[in-house]
């Protein structure tokens, strides 16, 4: 069971602020899953392989590949400014250090 001070521990190391009704809330619903993790760490899964995934897709992604249509060209032609095939845009990265 998770104490009082064991959330207000918690909350700091959070950096959140909890009301007494809250910090309640909170050391019930965290009791209840310490709780169920407890329960799980006790059954034996000593002779049970461990499972990876479980639908049996194996790769599930598409290779990238051109489509060799002339989407792109269309799209880069609409952008303000372009340079070598590539939309071109201004830096997000201030470049002066203050």
């Amino acid at each position: 069971m998770l104490t009082e001070d064991g959330v207000k521990k918690i909350a700091q190391l959070a950096r959140i602020k909890l009301t007494d009704e809250q910090a309640e809330k909170l050391r019930t619903d965290m009791s209840s899953i310490l709780d169920y993790i407890n329960q799980l760490n006790e059954v034996d899964t000593k002779n049970t392989e461990p499972i990876f995934q479980t639908t049996g897709i194996i790769n599930s992604l598409r290779d990238d590949v051109s489509r060799g249509d002339s989407k792109t060209e269309g799209l880069i032609e609409q952008a303000p400014r372009s340079q070598d095939n590539l939309v071109k845009v201004g830096s997000v990265l201030n470049r002066t250090a203050k």
